[in-house]
């Protein structure tokens, strides 16, 4: 059973109110179940509900943000353990490694890019670790329309459609990292 989750996902709380709801929710269940919050350090968007969920159910937590995040005081000040790297670079590669399993909430291209890079890396064999998506009313439904494409056209070396795990509610996503086949 993976003890930490790296959860990636958006510093602003888009525009349905259930992302934020899920955010927290989510935060709420890795605490709730004895897991490590691994995310992005801040205090603002569906990273900040995360954190909060979290942090209501006196959870584990680690941010890992980067020294230009905390200059603009965007890191979460309720955090005990926050990490301060230099670059972006580092912040991927920190919770990589902290983590045992992977999670993208809705959000924009930072999110998409740390989501990408963890299943390169899952396809490179860097890591074995699961993968998951929480799908907040069908947010994450092109995109795996877009893999199922790309699939088919023979770009990817993983069978995406084992190896992501996707789920909307979060203990439920929860349950099925642990019993996922590792990427």
């Amino acid at each position: 059973m993976p003890r930490s989750i790296a959860v990636f996902c958006g510093a602003a709380p888009g525009n349905d109110k259930s992302f934020a709801a899920a955010a927290r929710n989510l935060g709420e269940a890795i605490a709730q179940t004895d897991r490590t919050l691994v995310y992005g350090g801040g205090s603002v968007g569906l990273m900040g509900a995360v954190a909060d969920g979290a942090l209501a159910h006196r959870g584990r937590i680690t941010g890992v943000i980067t020294r230009q995040l905390v200059d603009k005081e965007l890191a979460h000040r309720a955090v005990p353990d926050m990490r301060i790297v230099a670059t972006m670079h580092e912040r991927k590669m920190a919770m990589a490694e902290m983590a045992e399993a992977f999670i993208a909430l809705p959000g924009g291209f930072g999110t998409l890019d740390e989501f990408f890079e963890i299943l390169a890396w899952a396809q490179l064999r860097i890591h074995t670790k699961p993968v998951g998506m929480l799908d907040v009313g069908g947010f994450f439904d092109p995109l795996m329309t877009f893999l199922d494409r790309a699939s088919d056209a023979g770009f990817l070396r993983l069978p995406h459609r084992e190896v992501i795990v996707v789920d909307s509610d979060p203990r439920a996503l929860l349950e099925r990292l642990a019993n996922a086949k590792q990427a």
